[in-house]
């Protein structure tokens, strides 16, 4: 038996496993940061000076004020408690200072109150926090997951992100969203607008969900994010359905011109709703378009010559290069030659406005900009640890 032992059982020190070589794993809320605490303190000890600087300008502004005995109306009356502030790099305890106005009661209507523009009441998390915490949810953490998170990313001490709160949460941002698309629209104007569908995949689902975009331009040059709703790119319903909720909060005066993709229901949609509105079509898609029904090797050739048609400095050379291509590939390539020439009316619409607005009018890249980081951040996550290793992009967000 003892001989059949030593047979099957392979001798000790054939193994080479040291046992010595299990690396343990760090727990969220067990580390310790010696340099986030030193930023921690720097952050309480600026945030109270903050505070107290605000307080001393707000109690020499009214410093000319006397109640009817002849003393000082406004002056400092101690501190309320401690609470503690949720930041970035964890929690900030501060202590805000108190106000007192002797000349009303505590229900006089006509009080002065302080109340400090860099602490707003109630306030438990900072900006970038509140920033930080719908990402975290689109990336897929659930609700009681949160706190654990949150630890990893914070401190141990990070607390108040319990699963009610993040419901709670979710509950404010779709309020907020429902104000947001019933915004009254009527003060608004815009004289440029961009449209395009964007797929996005948010949090678990299977499949990617298309929403309809539209992006303005006030006269003053600031693009603003209008209007969106799900729907189908090439349903001329649904975008009519957005023109219209648009127009009946108040959007009436119609934008000079239109940037899109050909490809879209935009275009008759557009074409009810605001008739006299020009019409600009992407050059970016236009090119991809044209491109695909040329062979690959004429690929960079053709390029170059398609970018010499929008890239020329004036109308009449954009003119002339059009013409160019037209003539050089329709003999073999009628097809890419007919995508580029049914278009070319929209293709130089932006010809007509201002030479500085050009590289805006030419293409979709508004949306494509804007939408590119929340594809990133929209990206399915199925494991909690792959959603925290991406902790530098949304500092990076955040901040």
């Amino acid at each position: 038996m003892r001989l059949l032992d030593d047979l099957t059982s392979p001798p000790k020190e054939r193994y080479a496993v040291s046992q010595n070589n299990v690396t343990k794993l760090v727990q969220p809320g067990t580390f310790s940061d010696l340099l986030t605490d030193i930023l921690r303190d720097g952050a309480q000890t600026l945030l109270a000076q903050a505070v107290e600087a605000e307080v001393a300008a707000f109690t020499a502004k009214h410093v000319d004020l006397k109640t009817e005995d002849g003393y000082q109306r406004i002056v400092r009356h101690g501190h309320l408690p401690e609470r503690e502030i949720m930041t970035g790099i964890g929690p900030v305890a501060v202590r805000q200072p108190r106000v007192r106005d002797r000349a009303t009661d505590g229900d006089d209507a006509s009080r002065i109150r302080f109340t400090p523009a860099i602490l707003p009441p109630y306030a438990r998390r900072s900006r970038s926090l509140n920033v930080l915490l719908p990402i975290l949810y689109l990336k897929g953490i659930s609700t009681g997951d949160f706190a654990e998170a949150l630890s990893a990313l914070l401190g141990h001490d990070a607390s108040g992100l319990s699963a009610s709160t993040i419901a709670r949460l979710k509950q404010d941002w779709s309020e907020d969203h429902a104000r947001w698309q019933t915004r009254d629209l009527s003060a608004r104007n815009y004289v440029y607008v961009w449209a395009d569908g964007i797929h996005l995949q948010a949090r678990l689902e299977d499949e990617k969900q298309c929403i309809l975009v539209i992006i303005g331009a006030t006269p003053e040059g600031r693009k603003e994010l209008i209007g969106f709703t799900d729907g189908t790119r090439e349903s001329a319903h649904d975008w009519r359905e957005l023109l219209l909720d648009l127009k009946r909060r108040g959007l009436s005066i119609a934008p000079k011109i239109a940037v899109a993709d050909g490809a879209l229901g935009f275009w008759k949609a557009l074409g009810e709703v605001w008739p006299r509105c020009q019409e600009q079509r992407c050059w970016v898609h236009k090119t991809a378009n044209v491109l695909n029904k040329l062979p690959r090797k004429l690929g960079p050739k053709a390029k170059r010559s398609l970018q010499e048609i929008w890239m020329a400095e004036t109308k009449a050379d954009a003119e002339a290069a059009f013409d160019a291509f037209i003539e050089t590939y329709t003999l073999k390539y009628e097809k890419a030659a007919v995508c580029l020439t049914k278009d070319r009316v929209s293709l130089l619409a932006f010809y007509d406005f201002p030479a500085e607005h050009w590289v805006h009018l030419r293409t979709t890249n508004p949306i494509e900009s804007t939408f590119a980081t929340v594809r990133h951040r929209t990206i399915v996550k199925r494991h909690p640890v792959l959603t925290l290793l991406r902790h530098e992009e949304l500092t990076h967000l955040s901040s």
